[in-house]
């Protein structure tokens, strides 16, 4: 369980904004083009429970720089409270959520509920690109493999993130 107190004392999305330095003008303009699709927004709305959610990141992340923006608008619009913690300020949150048991991958996204439980937990990238990174992609060069991300990150306008993640929120309702 987190304590409310640490819960509250994270940043919320816009004062992360705020604060990043490296690459600060893609996080602002990844955050300025996001449109979260009416059906999703009236989706989360009917999810009850006091959604609390809670990320771990870095500004310096490509896939959070990606995916966090939109669960920001999401949030915002379906009035769930979110937070960002630092991945390396917070080593017991994150190794509470390795991938594959083992990498401190992020960005990670835990859900709570309105006592601050946790309900459930997404991350470090949608499962489809995900599943890319760790065959095909492991044979490109750091930043061949970047690209080809950003571009799936393009062409799928954050739409997977929210389907993951609302399905993370309902089966904890």
């Amino acid at each position: 369980m987190m304590d409310r107190d640490r819960y509250e004392s994270a940043a919320d999305f816009d004062e992360y904004l705020g604060i990043v330095e490296k690459n600060a003008a893609l996080w602002q303009g990844v955050h300025e083009r996001v449109r979260i699709p009416a059906e999703v927004i009236d989706e989360a709305r009917t999810l009850e429970g006091g959604v609390r959610l809670a990320a771990l990141s870095e500004d310096w992340c490509g896939d959070a720089v990606n995916t966090l923006p939109v669960i920001a608008k999401l949030a915002t619009a379906a009035g769930w409270d979110f937070r960002v913690f630092s991945r390396d300020e917070n080593p017991d949150i994150m190794d509470a959520h390795l991938t594959a048991g083992r990498a401190r991958s992020i960005p990670v996204v835990v859900v709570y509920d309105e006592s601050c439980r946790e309900i459930g937990w997404w991350g470090p990238r949608p499962e489809e690109l995900q599943g890319w990174v760790l065959e095909e992609g492991l044979s490109l060069p750091s930043p061949d493999r970047y690209k080809v991300a950003r571009r799936w990150y393009a062409r799928d306008r954050g739409r997977t993130t929210l389907d993951e993640l609302l399905r993370v929120v309902r089966s904890a309702a």
